[in-house]
């Protein structure tokens, strides 16, 4: 029952290197940089949440505004209950590593995510197990995203560092190893620090 409690959404779009998953519920997208994971039998893949969105069931219609005599938003779903019908939330999830017959490995799976996989947020125990290593920055830093690098490593960093009883030496551990990756590039290296500070 704990896995239903965690599921957050269902893949409805998937590559080698990312998937992107509708919410079943609406506005309940897993945060920036949550740690989430979905199945490709026998493999399970984990990746990191880098964008949100909210947007039309149908794509050639826009909302519009409908509060203007409403005293608060909650009166707007309130007097237009059919809006929770009408709109989406999906998140797209940048893979990270992937696990097989009980091996952990923090580099792209073999194959994608399949369509209608169920997706979960990682439980502790999982987000402390995946950050024992820090392979998987390097896929973070060596992809295009439509966020920035520093903002989406910072966010990660601070999500999994929750998993782990002693915070402080999680990060600055994270922070050594950035500035080995991130060695010549300064200016991007204290970006990143300063937002991984709380």
């Amino acid at each position: 029952m704990a896995e239903l409690a965690d599921r957050v959404g269902e893949v409805i779009e998937a590559s080698t290197t990312d998937f992107v998953a509708q919410c079943y519920e609406l506005y309940q997208s897993p945060p920036l940089g949550s740690l989430v994971k979905t199945k490709a039998p026998p493999i399970e893949l984990y990746g990191v949440v880098y964008y949100a969105t909210t947007t039309s069931l149908d794509p050639g219609r826009r909302p519009i505004a409908r509060g203007k005599d409403e005293a608060s938003e909650e009166d707007i779903y309130r007097q237009s209950p059919q809006l929770s019908e009408l709109l989406r939330s999906e998140f797209s999830a940048l893979l990270v590593g992937h696990k097989q017959d009980d091996k952990l490995h923090h580099y792209l799976p073999p194959r994608p995510a399949r369509i209608h996989s169920f997706v979960y947020l990682c439980s502790p125990e999982e987000m402390k197990e995946f950050s024992q290593s820090f392979n998987f920055l390097t896929l973070l830093l060596n992809t295009r995203l439509p966020i920035s690098q520093d903002e989406l490593i910072a966010a990660c960093l601070r999500h999994l560092s929750q998993a782990h009883e002693d915070r402080h030496a999680f990060l600055v551990a994270a922070g050594k190893e950035l500035a080995l990756l991130l060695s010549g590039q300064f200016d991007q290296f204290k970006a990143t620090l300063e937002r991984i500070k709380e």
